[in-house]
């Protein structure tokens, strides 16, 4: 043994000595004939990962004294080439009972011709571990059912284990035992036969039972399971196993697992037994040898009415334990980290929920549920899935299918219709199921096609079909178009602060019929910004047009750049091309994205403010945090031209990507500083934003003080102040559950700060997006801190909130909005009217927050 590994074993709490390796084991094995501590299974993966020397496999000459009876087995050790033979007697020996016949039975745990054998071989009882006179105490407490007697109790894969005969001889005559051994079956039925005529012994397999439901008040398992967890069935054969063993347990029926407590047995023990199960985990006592030793657990799970999740009682004391400090650890690891699961699903926290924790709900309808669980996954299927089964309510029109399936692709898993609650109703309703089955695709899913997919789900999705499937109909398989009908990726480039960003050309299978107008000679091209850190977020969309000009073109740097990933589209030579000749840019005239369109009508709150500036001849000056794109401040500057706008953008990668492919260009009244959002609000002064913080990067770039439509004098001191402020930054830290923006933002020290520098009719914007309604009203509450007057705008297809905050005093009364919309209708210059209906349409949506 290498000193590595033996220092190993030691800190792990073994006694290592120099000694006779065949003397060291027959004083072990022969002290008790039956192998009690540790198993043979343990023992011979022990000696096999830890003792490489000693030949176990050329051929395995390795016998076990007291494993048989024997007085001419002989014990062979190999140290080099030196080897060493003992005999021992040959009394009773078995024909046929080899060493070797003996070990290779050990090979595969599973295997029903292994299993045959060693009990054709090995004819008395044996006991793979806890002896009766230790588990007598604990394990008929265990049994102290409130059914009366006698209790059906069944023990599966009983081997020739005397555990049955110990409870018949206490009183619980009504047993059935159960083994897929024909050879083990008969041989016990022949030896209990007469002594115990009440008990059954019953050829069966343990994860394929033949007994009606609920046929059992309990069911006795000493080592089955741990026998089954093989590392290449383990997850399949364990899982049929204890679905089968909740399956045929009564109400209040206990389920009593012996085991060694193995990580991988456990895994699936608590997992299985979480819903409507009361579990505890004791210790088997055993005396105290002074040496560490494998310990048996008890595992006691109680079939509850309820469904619900109860933590896992540990009824282990140090005192009685006796096993090595790692098997100690490691079931005290496993028991922490499920009760934290389990607190989990008692607080009601959005998880999800495996198919075994709701085996009893699916099994019917019920209308309005809505479950979210985790599909298939290891020893299931090839692929997870994230899974949503929505019951649907009930409807005058008969439902056309009783069970379906809806796919949706990784692209459109966060629109609304299918990300939200409320729209995933809505494709039940279309869908003409009694029962949804969403499932959404990701990344793990994308090298894979889709008749592979379906492959996949079609025995996953069966278990989840209710009950009340008339005569097994087909579920079809629905899917959501990506509603793309060609992607180019034009740019990908990875940036520290905001991860990797991706550029993108996509036609849509349908568009708009307003931007269609625009534009209706052709297939209309859009270039989207996607930050993969976010679930492949679309953070900006740009409507693309024809350029016949002899300009520059958008995906042709301006600057030579450094990054390689620029090189997957050289120049954007390979965009889409439309006509002969003709090139595609970025057109400013149009905002693709919704909640863009909902921060442009809450300028309706201020439009009367915004038609004095303008008639005034002066400037109404806006502070933009998060550039994005850019899309939204050369929005702005197209169709308001008396509005003067600094941004501020934190990643310098993210400037860089919208001047160079999205045609962001600054001048006098457009800037952008690379700075941080809070602190450039906060060091707004009378000499100019850009000068006291941040930078740009733009050699032409003409440093400008704010324009003095909106100022203040402090001690003789001119001092700026803005009169629009917007948020629209994500957040890089999802564990806040905000999207967007990032929590700080909404710190009430910074929307004090914001709220002293807005002029006195100034207007604060934020775009808020969260899926926790909590997180939601205290953004609001903290918004209520600061600001008198707040308004929201909640958009139909879209998980944006936008809300609109007041500085002064006085407001917009509700019966002046038709009249407000028709002055920044006015106020607002488009070369194509249809555009600025949008923004009109969403002022009608705005709503005042009491």
């Amino acid at each position: 043994m290498s000193i590595g590994k033996t220092l190993q074993l030691r800190r792990a709490g073994w006694d290592l000595r120099r000694t006779d390796a065949t003397e060291a084991l027959r004083a072990m094995l022969t002290s008790n004939r039956h192998v009690i501590e540790p198993s043979l299974k343990i023992l011979k993966r022990f000696l096999v990962e830890h003792y490489p020397l000693w030949s176990l496999h050329n051929p395995p000459n390795l016998a076990f004294p007291g494993f048989f009876d024997t007085q001419e087995s002989v014990v062979r050790v190999e140290v080099g080439s030196r080897s060493k033979e003992r005999r021992m007697g040959s009394k009773g020996k078995k024909k046929g009972s080899s060493p070797d016949d003996i070990l290779e039975t050990l090979g595969d745990f599973t295997s029903k011709e292994n299993w045959d054998r060693f009990f054709t071989l090995r004819g008395d009882s044996f006991e793979w571990y806890a002896e009766w006179p230790h588990l007598r105490d604990p394990l008929l407490h265990a049994l102290a059912l409130s059914h009366p007697p006698p209790l059906p109790l069944l023990v599966p894969g009983c081997g020739n284990s005397r555990l049955s005969e110990h409870l018949y001889d206490a009183g619980h005559t009504a047993i059935t035992n159960i083994d897929f051994s024909k050879v083990v079956i008969s041989d016990m039925l022949r030896r209990n036969v007469r002594d115990r005529p009440l008990m059954r012994w019953r050829v069966m397999d343990m994860t394929a039972m033949q007994f009606e439901d609920e046929s059992f008040c309990a069911v006795i398992d000493k080592g089955g399971l741990d026998a089954l967890m093989e590392p290449e069935l383990g997850p399949k054969l364990g899982n049929q196993y204890l679905s089968e063993v909740k399956r045929v347990l009564k109400p209040g029926g206990k389920f009593v697992c012996l085991t060694l407590a193995e990580s991988h047995v456990l895994n699936i023990l608590f997992s299985k037994f979480r819903l409507g199960w009361k579990m505890s985990v004791d210790a088997i006592p055993l005396k105290s040898s002074g040496k560490p030793s494998l310990q048996t657990f008890m595992v006691v799970v109680e079939k509850l009415s309820s469904t619900l999740v109860q933590q896992i009682t540990s009824l282990l004391h140090n005192s009685s334990l006796h096993c090595n400090s790692k098997q100690v650890s490691g079931l005290h690891e496993a028991l922490e980290n499920e009760n934290q699961i389990r607190e989990k699903y008692s607080s009601g926290s959005d998880i999800l929920y495996s198919v075994e924790d709701l085996q009893e709900e699916l099994m019917k309808l019920s209308q309005g549920q809505r479950l979210q669980l985790t599909l298939g996954g290891q020893g299931y299927s090839a692929f997870s899935y994230r899974t949503v089964i929505l019951d649907a309510e009930e409807q005058a029109d008969p439902f056309t299918y009783h069970c379906g399936v809806f796919i949706v692709p990784k692209i459109r898993a966060r629109e609304w219709l299918f990300y939200s609650e409320e729209g995933q109703w809505m494709v039940v309703r279309s869908s003409k199921a009694a029962r949804l089955i969403m499932v959404f695709l990701d990344a793990s899913h994308s090298d894979t096609s889709m008749k592979e997919i379906q492959k996949d789900l079609s025995p996953l999705v069966k278990q989840l079909a209710p009950a009340e499937n008339e005569n097994g109909a087909q579920i079809p398989f629905m899917m959501a178009s990506e509603g793309i009908k060609d992607r180019n990726i034009i740019h990908k480039v990875t940036s520290s602060l905001t991860g990797s960003i991706i550029v993108e050309d996509v036609i849509y299978e349908n568009v708009d019929s307003e931007v269609s107008c625009i534009f209706p000679s052709r297939e209309l091209v859009f270039r989207r910004l996607v930050f993969e850190r976010a679930a492949n977020l679309v953070q900006s969309e740009a409507l693309l047009k024809d350029e016949q000009l002899p300009t520059k073109l958008v995906s042709e740097p301006r600057r030579k750049k450094n990054n390689a990933s620029s090189k997957s589209r050289k120049s954007g030579s390979k965009t889409h091309n439309v006509g002969a000749n003709s090139q595609l840019t970025v057109y400013h005239g149009y905002v693709a994205s919704s909640y863009h369109t909902g921060i442009i009508s809450g300028f309706t709150l201020i439009s009367s403010y915004m038609e004095n500036v303008a008639s005034s001849g002066k400037m109404v000056k806006a502070v933009i945090i998060g550039l994005g794109a850019g899309l939204l401040p050369m929005f702005l500057h197209g169709c308001i031209p008396f509005f003067e706008i600094e941004t501020v953008e934190l990643d310098p990668v993210i400037v860089d990507i919208a001047r160079d492919y999205f045609s962001f260009v600054e001048d006098k009244r457009l800037k952008v500083h690379i700075a941080d959002g809070i602190q450039f609000v906060r060091e707004i002064t009378g000499s100019g934003a850009a000068q006291i913080h941040g930078k740009s990067n733009d050699p032409t770039h003409i440093e400008s003080p704010l324009n003095a439509s909106s100022t203040a004098f402090q001690a003789g001191v001119e001092v700026t102040k803005v009169d629009v402020v917007i948020v629209d930054v994500d957040s890089s830290d999802p564990s806040s559950g905000l999207t967007c923006p990032a929590p700080d933002f909404l710190d009430e020290s910074f929307l004090e700060t914001v709220k002293d520098k807005l002029s006195e009719e100034g207007l604060f914007v934020v775009n808020l997006v969260s899926r926790s309604q909590a997180i939601k009203d205290l953004a609001l509450s903290k918004m209520k801190k600061v600001f008198r007057h707040l308004f929201c705008l909640q958009l139909d297809e879209d998980v944006n909130e936008v809300h609109f905050a007041l500085k002064s005093e006085s407001c917009i009364e509700d019966n002046s909005f038709s009249e407000a919309s028709l002055k920044l209708d006015k106020l607002l210059k488009f070369k194509h009217p249809e555009i600025g209906q949008n923004i009109i349409n969403a002022t009608k949506k705005i709503r005042r927050l009491k």
